[in-house]
């Protein structure tokens, strides 16, 4: 199932980046993507990052049928793929039953940052009336690596909790040794 999802995101995003520059006019629809003005510079792993569209209808009649759907792809050297959204974000499309002439649609993307690495994000649409895709701009952004495993809150862990059994055993003997 997994493997299907990441073919058909890798279709989506093939078909997104391959449309030909006259699609937006032709399908009526221009997308702006941009970034929320409240995301980390410099996010890392567990961050939360949102970003804006813009959906506009060019034509001149209304556009029925839009439906975006927002697409993640890792571009680190060696490890280009399209990521699975699933641990993402669960905001993955939006469907609007009409547009009219000029109108605009807004919606907010958010996602919780999972892996650490170079990520370019992209919303596509398509409008049952028109005849292409249209993608926005761009997106890119870097996630840093969150240390899971801190050592200063570990060591009174890992060392704590046998003394403290150690500490019961012995107190349990010389109490049982009293009595």
């Amino acid at each position: 199932m997994k493997e299907t999802v990441m073919k058909l995101a890798a279709l989506i995003l093939v078909l997104s980046l391959t449309a030909i520059p006259g699609a937006a006019s032709a399908a009526g629809l221009s997308i702006d993507l941009r970034p929320d003005a409240g995301n980390s510079p410099s996010p890392q792993m567990g961050d939360h990052l949102s970003f804006h569209t813009s959906i506009r209808n060019t034509g001149e009649t209304p556009a029925g049928g839009i439906i975006a759907w927002l697409s993640l792809v890792e571009v680190d050297k060696g490890n280009e793929q399209p990521v699975d959204l699933e641990d993402w974000s669960a905001h993955k499309a939006v469907v609007v039953a009409s547009l009219a002439p000029r109108g605009t649609v807004e919606t907010d993307w958010p996602m919780r940052l999972i892996k650490a690495g170079a990520y370019r994000v992209i919303v596509s649409a398509v409008s049952r009336d028109g005849a292409g895709l249209t993608a926005s701009p761009f997106a890119d952004f870097t996630v840093r690596r969150k240390p899971v495993v801190e050592s200063r809150r570990v060591l009174p862990v890992a060392l704590g909790v046998p003394l403290l059994i150690a500490a019961a055993m012995i107190w349990r003997r010389r109490r049982g040794a009293a009595t």
